[in-house]
C-alpha cells in the first residue's frame, strides 16, 4: 500500500511515516499543507492518504476540505482523517457521498498502532472507520433531530431531500419563495447546522432527514 501523510506536526508525521514503515506501509510522500497534497494525487495516485483536519494557514478545516477535494480529484480515494477533537460537521460531511474508504478517527489513537493500522487497511478496502467517541457524540445528537421540526418543515425538508431546489418547492406547495427560504432558515436554526455555506447546510439538513 502507497500512503500520502498530510500533517504540519513534523515530529508526529514522521513517527507517522515510521511506524507505517514498521508493517510494510510504503509512505509515498509528507506534506503539510493542502495544496502540494492535492498536486500528489494526481501526480503519484498514492492507495490513500492520512490527512489531519486542521492545516495552515488558519487552522480550521483546510485538511477535510482538502480531502473532499482530493476525492472529487480521485472518486472513491481511502483517506484517513484525524484530529485532536470530535468535530461532528466534518465527520458527517466525509459520510455524505456514500461512497465508504473513509475514515475518522482521534488522534490518540494514533498510539494503539494495530487500531490505527487495522483501521488503514479497513478503508483501503473500501470500508468505513469512525472513532467510537465520534460515533457516540453522533449518536447523542441524533435523539431526534427533526422532532422540532414543523409539519410544513417537514415537508420542506422532505423535498430537499429528493432534490429540489427552493424555487421547486414553492411551486409543489403553492407557496412563495420567500415563505421557503424562511422554512430552510428554521430547519437549519432547529438543527443546529453551523453558520456559513448554504449548499452545505442543506446536505447536512439532508443527513439528518435521512439518519444520517
Amino acid at each position: 500500500m502507497r500512503v500520502v501523510i498530510v500533517e504540519d506536526n513534523v515530529i508526529l508525521a514522521e513517527g507517522l511515516k515510521l511506524l507505517l514503515s514498521t508493517v510494510g506501509i510504503e509512505v509515498t510522500a509528507v506534506v503539510a499543507e493542502a495544496e502540494p497534497f492535492l498536486d500528489l494525487i494526481e501526480a503519484e495516485a498514492p492507495d490513500a492518504a492520512v490527512v489531519d483536519v486542521r492545516l495552515p494557514p488558519s487552522f480550521r478545516d483546510e485538511g477535510v476540505r482538502a480531502a473532499l477535494r482530493a476525492r472529487r480529484i480521485r472518486p472513491g480515494l481511502p483517506v484517513l482523517v484525524f484530529s485532536q477533537y470530535v468535530e461532528e460537521t466534518y465527520a458527517r460531511e466525509l459520510l455524505s457521498d456514500g461512497r465508504g474508504a473513509v475514515g475518522y478517527l482521534l488522534k490518540d489513537r494514533v498510539s494503539r498502532v494495530d487500531e490505527f493500522v487495522d483501521a488503514l487497511r479497513r478503508i483501503a478496502d473500501g470500508g468505513t472507520v469512525m472513532d467510537q467517541e465520534v460515533v457516540a457524540q453522533l449518536l447523542t445528537r441524533r435523539h431526534d433531530p427533526l422532532a422540532a421540526l414543523t409539519p410544513r418543515e417537514r415537508e420542506v425538508l422532505a423535498l430537499m431531500a429528493a432534490g429540489y431546489a427552493n424555487a421547486e418547492i414553492a411551486a409543489r406547495l403553492f407557496v412563495t419563495e420567500r415563505a421557503v427560504l424562511k422554512h430552510v432558515g428554521n430547519i437549519f436554526a432547529k438543527l443546529d447546522l453551523p453558520v456559513g455555506d448554504s449548499g452545505h447546510r442543506r446536505v447536512l439538513a439532508v443527513l439528518a432527514y435521512l439518519g444520517g
